[in-house]
Parts: structure tokens; sequence; C-alpha cells
């Protein structure tokens, strides 16, 4: 394996071109990163400092670090092997130079807990650090009546150019122990607003007394190869309570009003991410038909 070794805080324009492929490859063989033919690489490789890896003057790694780093200061890194040069030291050599570079208490995530990414960690001295699982659910048959409000309390679509701030800080309260979520600010959003997922009908507010008290925001994937039958998938992206309007069953009925909406959409299957340990959440969705379908772990030491 060779090439400069540098780390580089952006890719010039065939490096993105070259990174771009071998993302494409990986996702074709494993069903993610969820990366497009054309446009920006995904949200999660914006910033931080980029490190590409050849052989003969092929791209056939790449190491992303985020040096912003989660809620709790952990840098968080993923790396990935062409699936032509696996098993040949290459992600070794990536994870190494990753080791070298990154803060103490860095972590890397292993999507789908892949077996040679596990080993690969142990071999480097990382013990899992957290779960993050994938639910999954099917349309077909599911039994989710219309959403009950407390008194007061009404849904409405969030609106662009206005909701941000409030969406922030109903998130900031609901996800302050959370390593990313809470980090949440409005220039994501905005950000997020610009990309082709993004969906206004589909992000419903709570309110009370004019307030924004509570919210979900679905997602739809378009269809990835090897993934959920190639079909195009909803999400319940985030579902989010302030602490204080807690209780009334609030997320509850968020929830619904989410899934109903995805149905509507024509969609056969639904996700959402949920920490592993979150046993609370867990709980509420089983009753609502998920079922654990995948696990992303992050390994540190």
């Amino acid at each position: 394996m060779s090439g400069d070794g540098e780390w580089r805080q952006e890719l010039d324009g065939q490096q993105l071109a070259d990174v771009r492929q071998l993302l494409l490859a990986v996702r074709d063989a494993d069903g993610r990163p969820e990366v497009e033919p054309e446009g920006a690489l995904p949200g999660e490789f914006d910033g931080g400092e980029h490190l590409v890896a050849c052989v003969d003057g092929d791209v056939v790694g790449y190491a992303h670090l985020d040096t912003t780093g989660d809620s709790f200061g952990h840098q968080v890194a993923e790396l990935f092997v062409h699936p032509a040069h696996r098993s040949r030291g290459c992600g070794a050599k990536l994870l190494q130079a990753l080791d070298e570079r990154a803060a103490v208490g860095f972590r890397v995530w292993a999507h789908g807990d892949h077996p040679a990414a596990r080993q690969l960690a142990l071999r480097a001295g990382l013990e899992r650090k957290r779960e993050l699982l994938i639910l999954h659910t099917t349309v077909e048959g599911a039994d989710w009546p219309e959403p009950t409000l407390r008194d007061g309390v009404t849904l409405r679509a969030f609106v662009p150019g206005q909701d941000e701030d409030a969406v922030v800080r109903v998130n900031a309260r609901a996800f302050d122990w959370h390593p990313e979520q809470g980090a949440l600010t409005a220039e994501d959003v905005r950000a997020d607003e610009g990309r082709p997922w993004f969906d206004p009908a589909g992000f419903f507010l709570a309110e009370e007394n004019g307030e924004v008290i509570g919210f979900h925001w679905t997602k739809v994937h378009e269809a990835t190869p090897g993934r959920f039958d190639g079909e195009r998938v909803g999400e319940v992206y985030v579902v989010g309570v302030d602490p204080a309007a807690q209780g009334g069953g609030l997320g509850r009925a968020l929830t619904l009003a989410g899934l109903r909406y995805l149905a509507s959409q024509g969609l056969r299957q639904i996700i959402l991410y949920v920490e592993g340990d979150n046993a609370p959440a867990l709980a509420v969705y089983t009753k609502l038909g998920f079922a654990r379908h995948e696990t992303d772990v992050q390994y540190g030491r």
C-alpha cells in the first residue's frame, strides 16, 4: 500500500472522484455507506480529515476522521477498504495511521458489525464501546392508529426558515445525553434542508401554547443495492420530546404520526436507529412492531 500518507482537510477533485468510486464499491458489497454516484458525499464525511490509500495508483482504502468529535469529546472515524483489496493488510495499515493521528479516546465505526472489521479492531487492542441498533418493520399488516394528543397539543408540519431554532432547542434538552444528536445546530438543520431526502411534510412538530415541545423528523432512503431488498425505505429519523413535556403519550403520538406518513408514501419497510442500552425506547418500538435488523458498533480503547 502506498500513497502520500498525508491527512488532508479537503479532497481535490480527482481524489473526491476516486473516493466516491471506492465508497460505491463498498456500498455494493456491504450495503453501506449510502453514497450517490454524483453530488456531495454523505454528511458524515463533511469536514474533518481524510486519508487516501493507493496501490499501483489505484485508490484501495479511505479513512475519515471527525476531528470535532462527539458530544463527549471522542473523535470519531470511519475507514473503508475496496472489496477487491481486502485481506491484504490495507485495513490494518489504515487503522494504524488512524491510531497515530487521532486523539486519545477516539472511536471507530464498524457498520453492520462486519466480522472482518471486528477482528481488525480486536487485533489492534480496541474494545466495543457502543452499540447502535438498526430496528426494522414492514408496513404490510401494521396497525398504527391515529395519534391521540392530550388537550392543548396540536401537530403541524415543519416550516423551513421558521422552525430551525425551536427544533434545536427541544433537541438539545431531549438529547443532552446523546453522543451526536445533542450537538445538533440550526446550521445542521438548514444543511439537511438542502439534501435530496429532506421533506418538510414528513417533519412533524408538536405545539402547546404556541411553543414547540416535540418533533418527529422522518426520512426516506433511496434504494441501495444489497439492503432492504433493493427498495426505498422510510426511517424514524429523530423523535424528540422536551423533558418538561414528557408524559401523556406525546412521544408515542409523534412516532405514530410519522409512521402513518411514511406508510402513506407507498413505502413497504421502515427502520430506525436506537442505542443498544436504551431499554425504554426499545420496549416502545418493539410494541410498535420493530425488531433488531443490524448492529453498528463503535470500537475504542
